[in-house]
């Protein structure tokens, strides 16, 4: 059977191979777990993905929600599936079991949810929002808002949103308006408007719960000022049953070019003065809690990047191989039978690279995962925090090198089915049009390149960087105890040598005041400095395939080869053209800086 969702071969070898899965559950958390329950959590996962997800995709992208009434109108097809993900615990997956969850590592909870998010990116949003907006519920709410706002997350029943962004602000969260006053009974009165809420209106839950952020009146101006509010759509009456409908009113969607399964909306605050709102966390620190639930959505738009590529890559290649068209340059006869075209180096190529691409990003994403896991449950405070360090310092990438890259990968799909490719009766352009969302979504990725250069570089003096370029250099002197991978090694190790001078340089410019200077080509940073994780973790992939390939496994030979191939291919054409970005770099070359409005 042809692979829809991902290569569940891949899959085996990143969690059992690569990333050593089952070494989770040494840990007194996870003791519970084997791979026997980690392979039937993902193939229940499977199933339904394929069974309830998969089957209204294109349906969902076809009839986008409707705004009728006031309300938010799906399909009918979009509550049966997320009921159906529910039931069988996937919003808990790693919740200890006394909270009536999986407890579940982060990494299978994450290789789980890639099956959803490759077959339907918009229903699995639905999930996702309401597991990051449960998470800082539980990390920063007091006891009674868990109570009456957690729990029923838990259970499923409550929904939750971020709301963010204001029409005139944009990424400019320091500009947002949106105010808060005391109430006498300790809650506050919310005024003000969000726009573009996913999932700020629908009917798959009894109460949708908005993490708003908005300004006291004493707040100090810009981020220090930011505080977060609990706003449900739905008032909480003292025994848990809904009250009255609280003063939040959607006041539109908006029509988006893919994904467009899930609401987008335009949401007012306290138009009637009686929105009801409660503080979480402390005055003027709503940003930091914030970014709690922003770095997850990161890391979940990164995964989802990842899966639309995946299921464009896995389609094309399925396409590629039925599809019989032309004939070899070498092939003169014109009554020989076609071949497939993916006997044509071209196809190959494309195809290739979507390989380098996407299962370069999916490693990625799993070890974002796995470096959660350890933020939590490894032995002491010092473990953790360093695993903390690396896992912030990896989130810009892990969000913006997938949604550039990936899409890339979809684009490539379409090329790959030709006329077809761009039709609407194939799947592979709503992939891209999907996808196309996702350099824009948690931040754009001109934003994702000024935080690695100006803040998670720098952060703690350079310590999350030296243990990047210690853990390189490690794979890299793994890679040596192989004389194959010579030739993988050595571009790694090129380019993690200029990378590493060409940022001295630049944080000699932010210490002496050329911060402008310094930042104005950071996207030419965030490429390089994605390409050489990625091209990292291929080599890392490249050392347990040789591994595997040396143990002479008859059935997975082709499997070892085909990775080796593709870390070639990335490793090889790839990471050395990241030399050119890094001499504009360290010229200071100021070519858009120096642009001048009136020059256009």
């Amino acid at each position: 059977m042809s692979e829809i969702l991902l290569d569940q071969r891949n899959l085996a070898f990143e969690l059992y191979e690569v990333l050593d899965a089952e070494g989770l559950t040494q840990r007194p958390r996870f003791a519970d777990h084997n791979r026997e329950t980690f392979d039937a959590a993902i193939g229940t996962a499977r199933t339904i993905a394929e069974k309830l997800f998969a089957p209204h995709n294109r349906k969902s992208d076809e009839n986008e929600p409707k705004y009728v009434d006031g309300t938010a109108e799906l399909i009918p097809e979009v509550k049966p599936a997320v009921d159906a993900f529910l039931e069988a615990g996937f919003l808990n997956a790693t919740r200890t079991f006394e909270q009536g969850g999986m407890q579940m590592p982060n990494l299978l909870s994450q290789a789980c949810f890639a099956h959803f998010q490759s077959a339907n990116a918009a229903t699995s949003s639905y999930a996702m929002l309401t597991m990051g907006a449960a998470n800082l519920i539980e990390n920063f709410g007091t006891d009674e808002q868990k109570e009456r706002f957690l729990q029923p997350m838990i259970e499923g029943r409550f929904f939750g949103t971020m709301a963010l962004t204001e029409p005139h602000a944009g990424s400019s969260l320091s500009d947002i308006r949106t105010k808060a006053e005391p109430a006498d009974d300790g809650s506050y009165r919310i005024k003000g408007n969000k726009i573009f809420i996913s999932g700020g209106d629908h009917p798959l839950s009894d109460n949708i719960v908005h993490m708003v952020l908005a300004k006291l009146p004493d707040a100090p101006p810009g981020v220090k000022g930011i505080s977060l509010f609990i706003v449900p759509k739905f008032l909480v009456n003292d025994d848990g049953s809904l009250g009255e409908r609280n003063d939040v009113v959607l006041a539109g969607l908006f029509h988006k070019m893919g994904w467009r399964g899930t609401t987008s909306t335009a949401l007012n605050f306290g138009d009637k003065d009686g929105c009801v709102g409660y503080l979480i966390g402390k005055p003027h620190q709503g940003l930091a809690c914030m970014f709690q639930m922003m770095n997850e959505a990161r890391i979940g738009v990164g995964m989802g990047a990842v899966m639309l590529g995946y299921a464009g890559y896995l389609y094309s290649l399925n396409y590629a191989r039925e599809r019989p068209q032309g004939r070899l340059p070498d092939g003169k006869n014109p009554s020989a039978p076609q071949v497939a075209i993916i006997e044509h180096t071209d196809v190959k190529r494309m195809l290739l690279t979507q390989k380098a691409y996407v299962e370069g990003a999916f490693d990625l994403g799993l070890y974002a995962a796995r470096l959660f896991d350890d933020t939590e449950t490894l032995e002491t405070e010092a473990e953790r925090k360093t695993a903390l360090q690396l896992l912030d310092l990896l989130t810009p990438i892990v969000k913006a090198w997938p949604s550039d890259y990936c899409l890339k990968a979809n684009e490539l799909a379409i090329q790959v089915l030709g006329g077809h490719g761009y039709t609407r009766e194939y799947p592979v352009e709503q992939y891209y049009r999907d996808n196309r969302l996702n350099p824009i979504h948690e931040g754009t990725n001109g934003i994702q390149s000024l935080d690695l250069l100006a803040r998670k570089v720098v952060m703690n003096n350079g310590a999350a960087l030296k243990q990047l370029s210690e853990l390189i250099m490690a794979t890299c002197k793994q890679a040596a105890a192989h004389p194959e991978l010579n030739d993988l090694r050595e571009p790694l190790e090129k380019l993690l040598a200029h990378l590493g001078k060409v940022t001295v340089a630049l944080l000699g410019d932010l210490g002496n005041g050329k911060v402008n200077e310094a930042l104005a080509n950071s996207a030419l940073y965030l490429k390089a400095f994605g390409h050489m994780v990625i091209g990292w973790r291929w080599l890392q992939q490249s050392v347990h395939a040789q591994n595997g390939l040396n143990k002479g496994l008859e059935a997975d030979q082709a499997f070892y080869q085909g990775k080796l191939q593709a870390a070639r291919y990335f490793l090889l054409w790839e990471v050395p053209s990241c030399h050119h970005d890094l001499n504009v770099l360290e010229n200071r070359d100021l070519t858009c800086y120096e642009m001048q409005d009136e020059w256009f």
